[in-house]
């Protein structure tokens, strides 16, 4: 049995000024996608797998419509060049936001479906903060997300994504997919999984796994960012039993709902002000600061200099910022050599509404991969050392540090562009500050503008009712009876 693999992941901010073009977006092929860690499980007795294309992203603004459409039509000819295949799946992540289209994601398993006919059984894994739409439902059979944020389990997810998919070859029995959409949208950083009421939930979905004819249940938070009519959370079960499966992502759209008062931040939070009082006062190192508002990680467009030119401001010293997306600024250090003073531009390269900082700074470390788009330099401003990256990148990972030959355990101050850290410095931060920064990802949820949202919708609305609708794909409506 033949399964084709691929897909395409990123998440977009509506609100970036700053389009993601084909240059963004690492692209796996043939030997390259099947070598790749994140697809190194396919393995299977009896399985050939037989690689498309996948094309991943860092967060961040719309994708070019050129940029989508290249990717688009490479996969659909791969795809029908390997037919026939007894089932396909797809790695996605959901929010996805083309410019001039509102459901990327439900226009590429349209297409995908449209080739491999409607007798393939289609398997997608996603990012719980994708959106969710009737067209992407009605076009799958196998779902499953991730149950963790910060995303620890992404491998997992996706395993279990293929595993339905086998098992459906194997046997036969072709399972369904229920779900209920909750008016509910939250930033990430409200519902890590690590807090509560996120916890909880989501520690209750194994149990609905275990029922008779549920194979797998997922609570969807959405992307708040996205200012788009798909947008919203929702309750996805895969399951055999359609009764049962509708039973099941009622339930759980419902404990969301009713818990939807009770989200906040885990951590310790409030205006950038504030939280540099407490880093400033504090005895315990290194302190950590998210830049929330600018988080690459959550579409961010990473180029602000808000929190350099407040510490600039404070003369702070012992402070350690990785980073900020300065090309511009790269390239000049990478001009001047490391050891030199030089006169440097940071921050608002790429976002107009970026407010640079103008320093005299000494180039410390250049580090060159080999394309200037992955150049990095290292320069310091006073007691104040900066990173600076001439692609957009998260600094999420102790490795990032150490190839700049830099320790975050050492520093007085740790600032990284973030909203709840990721699960390699949040064991180190002492204390946890995140600072309601500026940005397109920015955490004034409500005040958001919401011009093509579905309403009402929590917390742009708050004075209504709900009761979860749960409903099947169209797909298994017209099956067999389950």
């Amino acid at each position: 049995m033949r399964i084709a693999v691929g897909g395409i992941h990123t998440e977009c901010s509506t609100y970036s000024p700053v389009l993601m073009t084909v240059e963004d977006f690492r692209v796996l092929r043939d030997a390259d996608l099947l070598g790749a860690d994140y697809f190194s499980f396919l393995h299977a007795d009896g399985i050939k797998h037989v690689p498309l294309l996948h094309a991943r992203a860092v967060p961040g603004g719309p994708v070019s419509r050129d940029a989508y459409e290249i990717f688009k039509a490479e996969f659909l000819a791969r795809l029908q060049a390997v037919l026939p295949i007894d089932g396909l799946y797809l790695a996605m992540h959901g929010a996805i936001n083309v410019e001039g289209m509102d459901d990327a994601e439900g226009d590429w398993i349209s297409a995908a479906r449209a080739v491999v006919g409607p007798d393939c059984p289609v398997a997608a894994s996603y990012d719980l903060h994708g959106n969710v739409s009737e067209r992407i439902i009605d076009q799958i059979d196998i779902f499953a997300a991730y149950r963790t944020a910060p995303h620890i389990d992404v491998r997992e997810t996706m395993v279990r994504a293929w595993s339905m998919l086998v098992e459906t070859l194997r046997t036969g029995r072709r399972p369904g997919v229920a779900w209920a959409k909750v008016p509910v949208l939250l930033p990430g950083e409200c519902t890590s999984t690590e807090d509560e009421p996120a916890k909880s939930i989501y520690c209750e979905l194994p149990g609905f796994d275990a029922r008779p004819g549920i194979l797998d249940a997922n609570l969807m938070i959405g992307y708040v960012w996205a200012d788009e009519p798909r947008a919203t959370a929702c309750a996805v079960v895969t399951g055999v039993d359609k009764a049962g499966a509708l039973k099941a992502a009622k339930e759980i759209a419902l404990r969301y709902w009713n818990a939807r008062q009770s989200f906040g931040f885990g951590q310790q939070t409030g205006p950038l002000e504030e939280m540099l009082q407490i880093g400033a006062a504090a005895n315990t190192a290194p302190v950590i600061l998210a830049d929330s508002g600018d988080n690459p990680t959550g579409g961010g467009v990473g180029d602000r200099a808000d929190v350099l030119r407040a510490l600039l401001a404070h003369n702070w010293q012992g402070a350690l910022i990785a980073g900020i997306t300065d090309r511009p600024a790269v390239e000049a250090c990478f001009a001047a050599g490391e050891g030199g003073p030089i006169a440097l531009r940071i921050g608002g390269s790429l976002d107009p509404a970026s407010v640079p900082a103008d320093v005299t700074a000494t180039v410390l470390h250049l580090d060159d991969p080999g394309t200037p788009a992955e150049r990095q330099a290292v320069v310091r401003v006073g007691g104040i050392e900066i990173v600076l990256a001439a692609r957009r990148r998260p600094y999420h990972n102790i490795a990032d540090f150490r190839r700049l030959g830099l320790d975050p355990n050492t520093v007085r101050l740790l600032v990284v562009k973030s909203g709840y850290l990721s699960p390699e410095l949040a064991p180190i931060a002492n204390p946890n500050l995140m600072a309601l920064t500026d940005g397109v990802v920015n955490q004034d949820i409500a005040n958001l503008a919401s011009n093509r949202r579905t309403r009402p919708v929590f917390p742009f609305d708050r004075d209504f009712a709900f009761t979860p609708q749960a409903r099947i794909s169209a797909r298994w409506l017209m099956g067999p009876k389950g």
